[in-house]
């Protein structure tokens, strides 16, 4: 995309499962409809049909090969960027993203163990080189992501039953890319989910405050 037709900004939640993303969406994007600041939500996989059908196929389905896992992924994300992220950003919306490219990052480079450059230049091809205005990684330890996990009603998806030694290497990945990718940060995302909120609202008022001054209301 042309850089003088963005006009919004791209906010993206990332972290390994059960690290709270869903929930800090949701009360970011109330915060934003509070305001009447013009929004919209996406997350992936999914945030469009073929999207939501890739990920039924990915999390509900039985065994993938991790290189079709990677392009099944890649494809739901160019057309969730196609289709809701570059016209939200091109109309000055506030685009909230429920993983992005740092989750193919690590989950299907570090986790999958699939060759790291090969994994960027993919992604790269896939967005159009679109990166996020910021990405805010929820940090819990893995002890804590796998207790919430068990919480779920639904029972554990085809990601989430990888094992321990799965989410151990998506854990440190993460907390590794944290600090080495660009405008990437760290939360600390074990409190309760207001606490987490405010940590996440703060950080954006640092970084945004034309948009996201912490006014009352």
């Amino acid at each position: 995309m042309n850089v003088t037709q963005r006009t919004g900004l791209f906010v993206v939640l990332e972290g390994m499962e059960g690290s709270g993303k869903s929930t800090q969406r949701d009360l970011l994007a109330g915060w934003l409809a509070a305001r009447g600041v013009p929004h919209r939500v996406t997350r992936e996989p999914g945030g469009t049909r073929l999207g939501e059908e890739i990920r039924r196929m990915l999390l509900d389905g039985d065994h993938v090969e991790d290189r079709a896992e990677l392009l099944l992924l890649l494809a739901a994300r160019a057309t969730v960027v196609a289709q809701e992220i570059r016209p939200g950003l091109e109309a000055g919306q506030v685009v909230v993203a429920d993983r992005y490219a740092l989750s193919t990052l690590v989950y299907q480079g570090y986790g999958r163990g699939l060759p790291l450059e090969e994994v960027r230049a993919l992604n790269a091809f896939a967005t159009g080189g679109l990166e996020p205005d910021l990405t805010i990684v929820l940090d819990v330890p893995i002890q804590v992501g796998v207790a919430r996990l068990g919480l779920r009603p639904a029972g554990a998806d085809r990601i989430e039953a990888a094992g321990e030694w799965f989410h151990e290497r998506v854990a440190e990945a993460y907390r590794l890319l944290a600090s080495s990718e660009p405008r990437t940060m760290r939360i600390e995302a074990t409190g309760s989910p207001d606490a987490v909120h405010r940590e996440v609202m703060a950080l954006l008022a640092a970084e945004f405050p034309e948009t996201f001054a912490m006014t009352p209301g």
